[in-house]
Order: structure tokens, then C-alpha cells, then sequence
């Protein structure tokens, strides 16, 4: 019995997501390390405007809770070693810090913790994404800018911002 021949379209057509959503995300082999290097399948990324753009257009997913970095129309999760963001400057005097995707924010004294990797501070920014916020590591210049506002009080470290001493957790 002779089948009725397909319509051109219907071969022509492939499975894929839902027509003006994103395609679906899956990890592509690149890695943002804790020294904010950028590997890809094991491969370091050694393209400075590359590795510039990728730092300016991490992405936090909080639905998904995943990492994204996009390039032009292509979307993609990363894999995190410690923190997707790093605070790139701190501004004393109004604790304004400025990340690697070039946001800015107030920084929260109170989460500034050692990275358990190699005791450089972290903080939590980004809480309009999350509630305990996302992690970010300060750049060595950052954390030096940070430290000069920092004193020892028979109470504990302090941090002065904008005049006003804030207790520090431990560190």
C-alpha cells in the first residue's frame, strides 16, 4: 500500500526548544578557576578581549541556579571553582564596589569571609538574585584598598566605610 509522500517541511524541521525560547543549557567545558582564569575543556584561554568578555557577561540564573556566559547569540553554562564574579575596585569612603561585569553595589560588611582555597576575601553580592546572594572574590588591588580601611579594636577587626566602623566577622 503506497504511503502518502511527506511534506517538504516536515523533513526539513528538527526536534529543538520551543520556538523564540533559548535553547536549552548544558555545560560546553568552560571553567571560570578562583583566580579568575578561564579554561576551556582543560585548555587555558589566553585571548585577553576574550577573557574580558566573558568576565563582563557572567550571568547568575537564579530559576536554574546555574552560571551562564554569553557571546553574541550563543548561551552557555560555565562551571564555577569558587566565585563568578570578582570585586575589581572598593571605594572606602562609600563602600561601592565594582565587579567583574562591571556592576556596582554596596558591599555588606558583614559577608566578608577567607576563601577556604587561599584565605583571598570574599563577599556576597547580587542579593535581587538570591536571597544569601553570590559569591565574589576580591582582586588583589580590591582587597589591598579594602585591608587599608580595616583596623584591629580590642573588639576584633573593624571596617571604616564612610566614617563608621563595622565589626568583620572572623577572619
Amino acid at each position: 500500500m503506497p504511503t502518502e509522500p511527506r511534506s517538504r517541511s516536515a523533513e526539513t524541521e528538527r526536534p529543538g526548544p520551543a520556538r523564540g525560547g533559548p535553547p536549552p543549557l548544558s555545560a560546553f567545558g568552560l571553567v571560570l578557576h578562583h583566580d579568575g582564569s578561564w579554561t576551556h575543556e582543560g585548555h587555558p584561554i589566553t585571548h585577553a578581549k576574550l577573557r574580558e568578555h566573558f568576565d563582563r557577561n557572567v550571568r547568575y540564573l537564579p530559576e536554574e541556579q546555574k552560571y551562564v556566559v554569553t557571546l553574541r547569540h550563543f548561551r552557555g553554562e560555565i562551571s564555577v571553582e569558587e566565585a563568578a564574579f570578582f570585586v575589581r575596585a572598593f571605594e572606602p569612603g562609600s563602600a561601592r564596589i565594582t565587579l567583574s561585569d562591571r556592576s556596582e553595589e554596596t558591599l555588606d560588611p558583614v559577608t566578608l569571609a577567607p576563601s577556604p582555597i587561599d584565605g583571598a576575601l570574599l563577599c556576597r553580592v547580587k542579593r535581587d538574585l538570591a536571597p544569601e546572594g553570590v559569591l565574589a572574590r576580591f582582586s588583589n588591588a580590591a582587597q589591598a584598598d579594602l585591608l587599608l580601611a580595616v583596623d584591629a579594636a580590642p573588639s576584633g577587626m573593624r571596617l571604616r566605610v564612610g566614617g563608621v566602623w563595622h565589626r568583620l566577622p572572623e577572619l
